[in-house]
């Protein structure tokens, strides 16, 4: 999509793309960057706001990117929280040492372990009751599997759904979003989050003025946004206080199994509700700890699965 014009000749062959691209189908953070929404709650945990998912920004095909991530707390109990290098096709150390401990047995570390999905896609906030300035502004938004499922439900509806494939990211015919969070169990539930009826976002000017506000997607796929084999490889073995260069045993296996269902991701509710609070760190644990820690919370807040 390198102009405006571009853009609106291809919305309608835009959704048919895009459900090719579903169907091939992942965690993202960076503190303290202003450019991303989440949706604020009240003291009791609830809130609501309405969104609108937008097109591929400039320069890009694809209204949204997948990153893959590991977190969770070794036995040292040092926390392990990095994006994951299959989300760029290469080989990670934490998804190596899952598949032996699988083949071993020692399933309940091996899921304990696994990767998680998050999504990130550029959004104008529509309406933001408890932060209003942020109405008719451009953000990035970072959600998880639980509302993806939603967005594929509209572009590959049933046969009871009159309303026919939609692309939601479609700024003519797409449709706005409610992100509705609630308390459930302690932990944020977005299950009553939906879409609303078609609609437009305005004229022709409109839509381009909000399109050249658009941040890059691509660019969360960089090599810089993730650590290298060896460096992984050195904070893993922190935080398993092993070595997981094929030394780490797990329980006998009579005959080799297949590897983990990797796909078969762990729900976000399984994570502890809170990291260890920054100052509380088990001994010998660092400060620089306390970045990561902040980037499991965000992971809990975010409970999608």
């Amino acid at each position: 999509m390198h102009d405006f014009k571009s853009l609106k000749k291809s919305s309608s062959a835009a959704l048919q793309k895009l459900q090719v691209e579903l169907d091939k189908l992942g965690s993202f953070h960076k503190n303290n960057d202003d450019r991303i929404w989440y949706p604020s709650t009240d003291k009791a945990g609830n809130g609501s706001a309405l969104i609108r998912f937008l097109p591929a920004p400039k320069g890009e095909d694809v209204p949204f990117v997948r990153i893959w991530s590991h977190s969770f707390k070794g036995p040292t109990g040092v926390w392990y929280i990095e994006n994951c290098l299959s989300t760029i096709g290469g080989e990670d150390p934490v998804m190596k040492l899952n598949n032996k401990l699988w083949n071993e047995g020692n399933e309940d570390q091996a899921r304990a372990q696994k990767r998680k999905q998050t999504f990130i896609s550029n959004i104008l906030v529509i309406k933001d009751p408890q932060n209003p300035a942020n109405e008719g502004k451009v953000f990035l938004y970072k959600f998880g599997k639980k509302i993806f499922d939603k967005v594929n439900d509209m572009m590959h509806p049933t046969e009871l759904d009159d309303r026919g494939a939609i692309n939601p990211f479609d700024p003519w015919g797409g449709a706005n979003f409610k992100v509705i969070v609630r308390q459930v169990d302690g932990y944020r539930n977005y299950d009553k989050s939906e879409f609303v009826s078609p609609s437009s976002l305005g004229d022709d000017a409109r839509i381009e003025e909000i399109w050249n506000q658009e941040h890059s997607l691509q660019a969360f796929l960089a090599p810089d946004q993730f650590k290298s084999y060896a460096e992984l490889q050195s904070k893993l073995e922190r935080a398993l206080g092993a070595s997981v260069d094929g030394n780490v045993t797990g329980g006998a296996s009579k005959a080799k199994r297949a590897e983990l269902p990797i796909d078969d991701e762990i729900p976000f509710q399984d994570a502890p509700k809170a990291p260890v609070a920054a100052g509380k760190a088990p001994k010998g644990t660092k400060a620089k700890e306390e970045d990561s820690l902040e980037f499991f919370q965000s992971l809990v807040d975010e409970d999608e699965e």
